[in-house]
Parts: structure tokens; C-alpha cells; sequence
């Protein structure tokens, strides 16, 4: 076992490894993990990273338009009050190269940089429960052994590529928005995008401005609700830095973490004229989950409070486009119960004479040509570049795609043949000393408030683990299968299940529906790791080795 440099932080028994920990993935939640178990705890970590650079998803998604959709001041880290004063935002919301700049900042204000391996992808993690180490194998044929294993997959990570006749044959550029070129420039093209997405909606918008045409081919409307996006003035990111405890205060004891109050209001409770009055006003200040969890309490549980909702976007969809058919395919009719979509001038873009917009749900796809791409009507739609916002296999995707093997050397996916399962979102029955940041059934919230929740957590777990002088560390299965349960039940009591959505795996072909999140909130989700902490790590199993290792 490598010494640690924590004189307070005793090592359990195993065999020597080459690190006390591999953390697979260098984005928001591999950076911190990183400077969690190696500058706090005094741990040997190595991070493995596949991308060039740091940065995970907002190293990948550089297509144009690309940003956050939570305001700036709260999607960021806030373990240090130092790092949130010495950096400054100037727009509401962060674009893709904001992001970067900021989790580079990161990296090199904690002197990460030197144990992070870039351009690095793991391809296998076995374990080994003679020596109850990790094996991490890389594409380049590397071995790396370590105690623990913390997979920083990203929950939006691995893309989903449609399967459409005559992909391959395209003379033009296709690319999926996850891995935009850095050298693509749209300016002039006639260019195509299937997808109508968070991602989609954010290309459309940009590429329509500097695109000689723009197609889009539309399989779902969408409910969008303006973002509110402008500058913020010096004045106020001075002011929010003050605020800081406040600040995180409420975001860490809220239902989704946004950095807004929620709303307790139900909206059947107050007269129509007042619920339009609440749904105008949050409109104007903009942003999806505000609209959703801002205005009512009930929008995503009362389908008497989502039909209001749903209304009131579909009216101002008819205002705002102007031509009657194609409001008509913008406008959605299903329950407004996927997850919530803002963007500045999403709808008003249709108004361009440079955008066109295809149903094809009303006119499949039938194959893409060398050409572009061919609709069921005949027509072929000529394009220089196609993009796939076609999101991603999203939550496990990543997971089942690496040769993950657990006790018994058996793969994560005969544990997942139902739908991914954990404890907590952080562990797995099975697969001990292996730990996931955002894994299934984590929370449904603002993401980097939740990566700080589960990597505090995961820490302490594992320092508790050093300190015991066990081995290994796993949840039960009986743990487990109570957390899945709860998650599910959690989930019924709510209109998202009642759509086809990513949240639910609904867009990939063959993926069975499964819960996939904790829908209670940060704040309670928060309160059940503490639980759990405070009951000696409920539901987890410790177990020493014959022979131990000491500092």
C-alpha cells in the first residue's frame, strides 16, 4: 500500500498497489476527486482522462452555442471560498470556452495537472479479490493497480449515434455535437441538424445566425422557455460573492439546486389571471427549471398544474412564430415532463428566411445521401454539414461500454440487465472499493452542487474505510435494491415517467425504461448521505485481509 502523506490517515490491508486510487475522468467531478483524496487526504491518486484536456464534457462539446443553462453564479465549485473570489463571470450563463477556462484555472490553482494522464482511455477495470486491488487497463495497453477505483464517467458522455441507412455514404462533413472539430466553420454552409434537444436547440439558435442555411430535422417539439441570458455587471458578481454562504446555503437544501427559491405555491390554488401573471414573470426572467420549479410547486406532479404550464409555452409559441404551419410542428402536445429547456430566441429563430424546419415524424427520414439527407416526400435536402444533437446514452452508457468486472469477475451488465442500479448513486453491490460520481440514481439537480455532495461523501467514506483498516468497502445488495426502490417510488410521484425521454433511457433504441434518478431533491438527498454517515455507513459492508499493510 503507497504511504500516505496524512499523518491522520492510516492505510487498510492489500497487496502494494501502484496508487491508492485511479479516478477515471478529469471533468467536474474527476477534478475535485483528484484534489479530495490527494491534497486532503494525503492519498497516491492517478486521474486517467481520454480527451485531450481537461474539462470532460466541456472539453468535448465545443459546437457553436454551446453553454450552461444554470446561471453562471452557481454552476462552479464551492468547496473553497478562495477559488469562488478570484474568479469573475461577465454573462448570466457560462458558454463551453467560460467553462474550460474556469476547470483549467482549477486544475492548476490545486496543482492537479501533474497526476492527470491526458489523451488516456480506459478500456477495462477488474478486480481482483485475492488481493482486493483494481487492475485499470488503457487502449495503449497500460496496467495501472490501485485500492480504489472512482469512476468520473460524466452523465452525459457517450454519444448516441442513429443508425440511419447511408450515414457512411454522406460527401459532406458529419459530425455529432460531442465531438465538434475545432477547426469546423459553419459560416455560409448549408447545414443540417437532427435533433431538437437541449443541445440541438442551443445549435440552432447560433448556427442559424451564421449559416447560408439551416435544416432542421425536428423528431420531438420541444417546450422551451427563454434563458434570460445578457451581461452581469461587476456590481453583481461582487454583491453574489458576499452572498456566498447564503448562496450555497439555499442551493445545498433545495429541491434542484439552481440557486433560486423554489416555489411552495400550488398553482390550482390561485385564480387562472394569477397563474398567468407567475408564468409571465418567470418567463421574462428566463431559465428552464426555474420556469418548471419556480412558478408552482406541482408543475411536474399535478397534471392539472402541468396542462396550465404546457399552455401557457404552446400560446407563446403561436405569438411568437409567424407562420401558422410552422408553429403547428413546434408546437409539443405531450405532458411538459422532460427535462426543462431554456434558450434565447429558440422559437423566434424559425422566423429567419435562412431556417427550415422538417417534421419527421410527419416526414421520416429515409436515408442520408452522399448529398444530404432524404425525406419519405421525395425530397432531398442538400447539406455541406449534418450534425447528430442526438444526445447521448445517457447515466450507464459509459459504464457498459468499458469491460467493468466486479466479484466473480462478472461484467457490470449482467448486474444491469433490468436498468442500472446503485447505492446512493455513488456504489455497487458486487464491485467493491469502486465508487461513480453521478452514477445511477443520483440527484435530478444542477450537476456541480451534486459532484461536490457525492465527492465529499465518497472521501469520507473512504477515510473511514483508511482509518478501519479494511480492505474493502461495498453496499449490500439488500441496500442496494431499498435505494432502487425508493427511487422508483419517488419518480411515480411525478409526470416525468409518463413521457419518452433520455431521463428514463427512451432514446435509445432497445434500452429498457428504468428509473435512472433520485427526484427528491439535493436538500434530501444531501440529508440521506448524512444519515447513512451518522448510522456508520449504513448498508456498506467492511472486510479486513488475513495480513495488513501499515503506514
Amino acid at each position: 500500500m503507497t504511504t500516505s502523506s496524512s499523518p491522520d490517515v492510516a492505510t487498510g490491508g492489500a497487496s502494494h498497489p501502484d496508487h491508492d486510487a485511479i479516478v477515471i475522468g478529469a471533468g467536474f467531478g474527476g477534478i475535485y476527486m483528484l484534489h479530495k483524496l490527494r491534497n486532503e487526504l494525503g492519498l497516491s491518486v492517478k486521474a486517467l482522462e481520454k480527451g485531450g484536456g481537461v474539462g470532460g464534457t466541456w472539453y468535448f462539446n465545443r459546437y457553436p452555442g454551446a453553454k450552461s443553462d444554470t446561471e453562471g453564479f452557481v454552476y462552479r465549485y464551492s468547496f473553497d471560498r478562495d477559488l469562488l473570489k478570484e474568479w469573475d463571470w461577465t454573462t448570466r450563463y457560462l458558454d463551453q470556452p467560460d467553462i474550460l477556462d474556469y476547470l483549467n484555472h482549477v486544475v492548476d490553482r490545486f496543482d492537479l495537472r501533474r497526476d492527470i494522464e491526458l489523451d488516456t482511455e480506459v478500456i477495462r477495470a477488474v478486480f481482483d479479490e485475492d488481493s482486493s486491488l483494481w487492475t485499470v487497463t488503457t487502449a495503449d495497453g497500460r496496467e495501472f493497480t490501485s485500492r480504489y477505483v472512482v469512476n468520473a464517467l460524466g452523465l452525459l458522455a457517450r454519444t448516441n449515434i442513429p443508425d440511419i441507412p447511408g450515414r457512411d455514404s454522406f460527401a459532406g462533413t458529419l459530425v455529432h455535437t460531442n465531438a465538434w472539430p475545432h477547426d469546423l466553420d459553419i459560416t455560409g454552409k448549408r447545414v443540417g441538424v437532427i435533433g431538437t434537444g437541449s443541445t440541438g436547440t442551443q445549435f440552432i439558435v447560433a448556427a442559424a445566425r451564421t449559416a447560408g442555411h439551416l435544416t432542421v430535422f425536428q423528431r420531438s417539439p420541444q417546450y422551451c422557455v427563454p434563458s434570460g441570458n445578457g451581461p452581469v455587471d461587476q456590481a453583481e458578481v461582487d454583491e453574489t460573492k458576499q452572498d456566498f454562504d447564503a448562496i450555497w446555503d439555499q442551493v445545498r437544501n433545495s429541491v434542484v439546486g439552481f440557486g433560486f427559491q423554489e416555489s411552495g405555491v400550488e398553482a390550482m390554488s390561485v385564480p387562472e389571471e394569477e397563474r398567468r401573471r407567475v408564468f409571465q414573470e418567470n418567463w421574462d426572467k428566463g431559465n428552464g427549471f426555474r420556469f418548471m420549479f419556480g412558478t408552482f410547486c406541482d408543475i411536474a406532479t399535478d397534471p392539472a398544474a402541468n396542462a396550465a404550464a404546457a399552455e401557457f409555452i404552446r400560446s407563446k409559441i403561436v405569438e411568437i412564430v409567424e407562420d401558422p404551419e410552422t408553429a403547428r410542428k413546434l408546437t409539443p402536445t405531450d405532458l411538459y415532463a422532460k427535462r426543462p429547456l431554456c434558450n434565447e430566441g429558440y422559437y423566434e429563430t424559425y422566423n429567419r428566411d435562412n431556417v427550415t424546419l422538417v417534421s419527421i415524424k410527419d416526414n421520416p427520414i429515409q436515408e442520408i445521401t452522399p448529398s444530404g439527407v432524404r425525406t419519405a416526400d421525395g425530397v432531398e435536402h442538400q447539406l455541406d454539414v449534418l450534425v447528430l444533437a442526438t444526445g447521448f446514452d445517457a447515466v450507464d452508457g459509459n459504464y457498459r461500454a468499458m469491460d467493468l468486472r466486479g466479484r466473480g469477475g462478472r461484467h457490470i451488465n449482467a448486474h444491469w440487465t433490468d436498468g442500472p442500479t446503485s447505492y446512493l448513486g455513488v456504489s455497487k453491490s458486487g464491485f467493491p472499493n469502486m465508487f461513480m460520481i453521478l452514477g445511477p440514481n443520483g440527484p435530478f439537480t444542477n450537476l456541480p452542487p451534486s459532484i461536490e455532495a457525492q465527492v465529499d461523501w465518497i472521501g469520507g467514506l473512504i477515510e473511514h474505510t483508511e482509518r478501519s483498516g479494511a480492505s474493502t468497502v461495498e453496499p449490500t445488495q439488500e441496500a442496494e435494491d431499498q435505494w432502487t426502490e425508493l427511487c422508483r417510488t419517488i419518480a411515480d410521484m411525478t409526470l416525468f415517467p409518463k413521457v419518452e425521454s433520455w431521463i428514463f433511457g427512451a432514446n435509445i433504441p432497445g434500452k429498457k425504461n428504468a428509473v435512472m434518478f433520485y427526484m427528491a431533491g439535493i436538500g434530501a438527498y444531501r440529508q440521506k448521505l448524512g444519515e447513512v454517515a451518522e448510522n456508520g455507513y449504513e448498508g456498506f459492508e467492511f472486510s479486513k485481509q488475513a495480513t495488513t499493510a501499515g503506514v
